[in-house]
C-alpha cells in the first residue's frame, strides 16, 4: 500500500492546490495528515480534503495536531528513543479526546533510523536515530513494540532524509514480526518505492518529494498499482 503524507504547514497555497488536482485524478491508498512539528493544527487541511474518497489518517507530530474529522489515527509511540513525551507524555494530553471521539485508533510503535541527516523528528523528540546499519536493534526494538501490543511499526528515516531505510533492515525486521510494517523517510523515486515492497514493507509514506512536485503522486500510484496487479 502507498500513503501521501501531507504536512498542514506545507500542504498550502499553490502546493495544495496541485495536490488537490493529482488526488482528483487518482487515490493512494491512505492519505497521512500530520508533521513533526509542535502545536500544528490538522483541521483546516481535513476540511479541504473531505470530499477525497480515501482514508485520512492522523500522523500526528503531538497532541495539539489531533482531530475529529480524521478517520483514525497512528498513535505513535517513540519506542526507539527514551524521552517519555513521545513514549507516553503527549498520548496522556490527548487520550480522553481520542477515546470520546470513536475514531479508528492504530498503536504504532515509531522507530527513527539514520537517514542521513539531522531529521526534525530527532531535533524535536531530542531523541538519536538508530543506526542505518544496526539491524539487530532495530529488529529487537519492533519486536518489543510488538510484544508491548503495538498494532503496526513503523521505519522512519525522517521526513527528508538523504538516504531511505534499507532494505535488509526491511526484510529482517519484517521476518520477525507478525504486525504490519510501515517504512518512510528518503523514498524519491519509484526505484526507490519498489525496494521497500520487495524488502516487505507492508505500507509505504511518502511525502516530501509530493511537495516540491505534486505531479509525481499520480506516478507513485500508479506504479503501486502495476506491482501489486504483477504475479509473483
Amino acid at each position: 500500500m502507498l500513503a501521501v503524507l501531507l504536512d498542514p504547514e506545507k500542504c498550502v497555497g499553490e502546493v495544495l492546490r496541485k495536490t488537490l488536482a493529482q488526488l482528483e485524478k487518482t487515490l493512494p491508498d491512505l492519505l497521512l495528515i500530520g508533521g513533526s512539528s509542535k502545536s500544528c493544527s490538522t483541521n483546516a487541511l481535513l476540511t479541504t480534503l473531505q470530499t477525497i474518497k480515501t482514508p485520512k489518517i492522523l500522523f500526528p507530530g503531538d497532541a495539539s495536531q489531533f482531530s475529529e474529522k480524521a478517520d483514525g489515527i497512528l498513535f505513535l509511540s517513540l519506542i526507539s528513543g527514551r524521552n517519555s513525551d513521545y513514549l507516553i507524555g503527549q498520548h496522556v494530553q490527548s487520550a480522553l479526546q481520542i477515546k470520546a471521539s470513536r475514531i479508528e485508533v492504530i498503536p504504532t510503535g515509531y522507530i527513527l533510523i539514520d537517514g542521513g541527516t539531522d531529521s526534525s523528528v530527532s531535533r524535536i523528540s531530542q531523541t538519536r536515530p538508530i543506526a542505518a546499519d544496526d539491524i539487530q536493534k532495530a529488529t529487537a526494538t519492533a519486536v518489543a513494540g510488538e510484544l508491548l501490543g503495538m498494532k503496526a511499526i513503523y521505519l522512519e528515516a525522517g521526513s527528508g532524509a538523504k538516504n531511505p531505510v534499507v532494505a535488509e533492515m526491511i526484510a529482517t525486521v519484517k521476518k520477525h514480526l507478525d504486525i504490519p510494517l510501515i517504512v518512510g523517510g528518503g523514498i524519491k523515486s519509484k526505484k526507490q518505492l519498489k525496494t521497500a515492497f520487495e524488502a516487505g514493507a507492508d505500507l509505504v509514506v511518502v511525502g516530501n518529494i509530493f511537495e516540491s512536485d505534486p505531479n509525481k503522486i499520480n506516478e507513485f500510484v500508479n506504479f503501486t498499482r502495476d506491482f501489486n496487479s504483477e504475479e509473483r
